[in-house]
């Protein structure tokens, strides 16, 4: 590139935090500026370094090269319209759990400019102070729907994602939703339904007291943002609800077999389980 752009990151949390830092090792950009509706965040975000400044919001969507959305993907939605007044060559690349809802909303006006992306990276923590520079690093991101978007806007894109050492997946916004509710946003529903049964316990503390590795791993997605995965569960309900539904099945599989003390079988369901490592 002859010059060099100015980014903007809406969402200076966990995602956009995260961003702001890879951006800075690119070497690709001026300015990485910021904007979120959390006062707070903005000056967190300042004095952690993940932004070199922050700025009024529609300032940030009129001045900037790059624009990525890391809020909640309702407000993506929400942002639509005011997204109509950026220049005229800019990229926009939203990085939103959900593809299909988002992409129903983008203004004609801007389809070529906007970018759907999910960077398959994150942590159980949120705000500004979950932040880590390589948190990309290494990451799937997958882009949909990209036959609606502007060939240059398209390469600034896979210019930034391979840049932070992430590899692109390209698929549809349809299927991504889909297989996501199943690895991602089901997995997310099973760690806050196990924390609320230890919860409802008579003596929750004795019970955490003893707790290993195992109820640490299922439990840990349990920490998560509620607001940023109700949002999701909201945009992509019928297919968690799906992957609901298969999940229980095989619950309901595994307690029929320990009632009926069907020990071989609960043995081959088990192994069955193990091929999944196959794959992995």
């Amino acid at each position: 590139m002859e010059h060099k752009l100015h980014a903007g990151i809406i969402g200076l949390g966990l995602i956009g935090g995260s961003m702001g830092l890879a951006l800075r090792e690119l070497q690709m950009f001026a300015c990485i500026a910021g904007f979120d509706n959390n006062p707070l965040h903005s000056q967190q975000a300042l004095s952690l370094g993940l932004v070199d400044e922050c700025i009024d919001l529609r300032e940030l969507i009129t001045q900037s090269d790059v624009i990525f959305l890391a809020t909640p993907v309702e407000a993506i939605i929400s942002l639509m319209p005011q997204l109509t007044h950026i220049k005229p060559s800019a990229t926009i690349i939203d990085l939103g759990g959900t593809k299909e809802r988002i992409i129903q909303h983008i203004p004609d006006s801007i389809r070529k400019n906007f970018v759907a992306a999910h960077p398959m990276a994150g942590t159980e923590f949120y705000g500004p102070k979950a932040a880590l520079p390589n948190l990309f690093k290494d990451s799937i991101v997958i882009l949909a729907n990209l036959q609606d978007s502007g060939d240059s806007q398209v390469q600034i894109a896979r210019e930034i994602f391979l840049g932070i050492g992430m590899k692109i997946i390209k698929m549809d916004a349809h299927e991504h939703d889909k297989h996501i509710a199943l690895i991602s946003h089901m997995p997310h529903v099973i760690s806050y339904a196990l924390a609320n049964a230890v919860l409802k316990q008579k003596d929750p503390q004795t019970i955490l007291a003893l707790i290993g590795g195992g109820f640490k791993s299922m439990s840990r997605l349990s920490k998560s943002s509620p607001k940023m995965w109700s949002d999701i569960f909201k945009q992509n309900t019928q297919n968690v609800l799906d992957s609901i539904t298969s999940f229980q099945n095989e619950l309901q599989k595994a307690k029929d077999m320990l009632q009926s003390k069907d020990w071989e079988g609960l043995e081959a369901f088990m192994a069955q389980a193990n091929k999944l490592q196959d794959f992995m």
